[in-house]
């Protein structure tokens, strides 16, 4: 048996205020998730439980957040969560605040 790829979910989560990375990244891997209902792990005769999930969410500023509070999002499974640079940072007219935003891709695999 060998890891193979089932599904590919992608989101994109916001922190309006505040800059909060973290927050941005749940945001994100919960829009990823939320839409969808996996039913492959059933279909071939696996538990949802055995789905194993690498997370992946970019970000301008990988270091702030943190990867065990996006893990907790996942619903079912074991996961990794990996942090890239990349999405947005966009500061308020005064430069006192910003926003951001992160996307998140779910790559699950269950092992066939």
């Amino acid at each position: 048996m060998a890891l193979q790829r089932v599904a590919l979910e992608i989101g994109m989560g916001t922190d309006i205020r505040g800059g909060d990375y973290t927050k941005a990244a749940v945001r994100a891997l919960r829009d990823a998730l939320w839409h969808n209902s996996l039913t492959v792990a059933h279909a071939v005769g696996k538990s949802s439980d055995d789905m194993q999930v690498e997370v992946l969410i970019g970000v301008p500023q990988p270091d702030k957040v943190d990867k065990t509070e996006v893990l907790k999002v996942l619903p079912h499974g074991s996961g990794v969560v990996k942090v890239v640079e990349g999405g947005l940072e966009i500061a308020n007219e005064t430069g006192s605040d910003k926003t951001v935003i992160a996307q998140a891709a779910a790559i699950v695999r269950l092992d066939l």
